[in-house]
């Protein structure tokens, strides 16, 4: 009995850890928006592609009611950067840190940690950027998904 007790409590310890962190909403801290060219800072972003992109699909009327995005050009390209926020803002590194013009000095960059990059384009349709490769959504509902090379 007492065998049973030690291998279940850390497992029911770990499986409860895991869904605290899986089942955590996405936080959009804020958006920071150039002409088509959209930066939303979040946390707990969903891990994988499948499910980034589906939040993107089941959250992409509320990014237009709340916060105006996406903004298509003329011909109905925009485009979307999901960043993780992380540690939050720190100072520029004068490297590699995105900056934002529209935040006041000296912490206005973030680490770039991108986690979904989402692209409409009057030739190519929607594209979903993820970890993995390209992602489309066909006719039919399905992705179509290219590695990147």
């Amino acid at each position: 009995m007492k065998i049973m007790i030690l291998i279940f409590c850390p497992f029911v310890a770990i499986l409860t850890y895991y869904f605290s962190i899986i089942l955590r909403p996405v936080e959009i801290i804020v958006v920071h928006n150039d002409h088509d060219f959209h930066s939303v800072l979040v946390k707990n972003f969903p891990f994988s592609d499948k499910n980034k992109i589906k939040w993107w699909i089941n959250n992409q009327y509320l990014l237009k009611q709340q916060y105006g995005i996406p903004r298509p050009d003329r011909e109905g390209a925009f485009i979307i950067i999901f960043w993780n926020f992380g540690e939050g803002y720190k100072e520029t590194d004068g490297y590699d840190r995105l900056c934002f013009n529209d935040v006041d000095l000296p912490k206005n960059c973030i680490d770039k940690d991108s986690l979904l990059f989402v692209k409409k384009e009057k030739y190519t349709g929607l594209e979903f950027w993820g970890d993995n490769g390209i992602y489309r959504i066909k006719e039919n509902g399905k992705y179509e998904m290219r590695k990147y090379h």
